[in-house]
């Protein structure tokens, strides 16, 4: 599951996230407990304890005393929105660029998305 690109941590949080985002953990559902993922996963439970510490501070997971973490209310939508964002500064702008460019006009790029490239 991980790999070297990043810190385990913040590759815990990102699976969480997608988690989410894929509807795989709901809204307000319980998620495993630091111990319980880093037993399954085989990692140390401080590295766990640190990604799901960065879901916390990012609005993503809540904690109920005594009982565990929680994935928020509005953390889907949250989620969502931070995708979107990143998804238009890293891969449409990234695309325009190269595409001016290389003379592609957004035209071209429009027909080719609504299947006109066939």
């Amino acid at each position: 599951m991980f790999d070297d690109r990043s810190p385990i941590y913040q590759q815990i949080a990102e699976g969480i996230k997608n988690d989410i985002l894929s509807g795989v953990l709901e809204e307000d559902g319980q998620v495993m407990s630091t111990n319980q993922y880093a037993a399954f996963y085989r990692i140390n439970p401080a590295t766990a304890a640190k990604g799901f510490a960065q879901l916390v501070d990012e609005g993503v997971l809540y904690k109920k005393r005594g009982i565990g973490m929680f994935v928020s209310p509005d953390a889907r939508q949250k989620l969502r929105e931070e995708r979107r964002k990143r998804f238009f500064a890293d891969v449409v702008d990234a695309m325009l660029t190269e595409a001016r460019m290389i003379g592609v006009s957004v035209e071209e790029i429009k027909k080719h998305i609504d299947g006109g490239h066939r």
